[in-house]
């Protein structure tokens, strides 16, 4: 009896996905234009990207996942550090929503809240939530953002009750 409580117990967190504040999301979201890699331009504090700069994130599609490398130059160490995870759509792949894993069967939401898409279909600039909006993300094609995208999602995330002094902007200059 123990072992069956154990295994559901086991099963039931595998499939779980930590989503305490959910946000509005992109619709028709389209992966293929999401795909390669982002430069990290903003953040909050989290003792996992702590004193880190030139953070990217590297997104590819494997089959029904996606696979996600995060990496960056941890100051302090003076050393790169790469973290590989995977991510799985929620609700349908048409929208912004996915779960994803860096430590083995537990998942925290990705929430793409925003995202300018150019002319060309491809996303170039995101603001993304995590599982609530102690964790946010501004992530660009580019390792700087115009002040009007910077306004636009500053202003989201001070929506979403994210104070402008808790975002970190990221050095990315070599």
């Amino acid at each position: 009896m123990r072992l069956i409580l154990t295994l559901l117990t086991a099963l039931s967190l595998t499939s779980c996905t930590m989503i305490d504040t959910k946000v509005d999301v992109i619709e028709n979201f389209t992966v293929n234009n999401y795909l390669g890699t982002w430069y990290e331009i903003a953040r909050l504090d989290h003792s996992f990207e702590r004193d880190m700069d030139k953070v990217t994130a590297t997104y590819q599609l494997d089959a029904d996942k996606v696979l996600v490398t995060n990496r960056g130059y941890n100051v302090e160490k003076q050393a790169w550090k790469e973290a590989n995870g995977k991510a799985y759509f929620i609700e349908g792949s048409d929208k912004g929503l996915l779960k994803v894993s860096f430590f083995g069967p537990f998942y925290g939401a990705y929430q793409i809240h925003d995202a300018i898409q150019e002319v060309n279909g491809r996303y170039s600039d995101a603001l993304v939530i995590g599982p609530d909006n102690s964790y946010a993300w501004i992530l660009s094609r580019n390792k700087q953002i115009t002040p009007e995208t910077r306004q636009r999602f500053v202003m989201k995330m001070e929506r979403l009750g994210i104070r402008n002094s808790d975002i970190i902007w990221v050095n990315q200059q070599e």
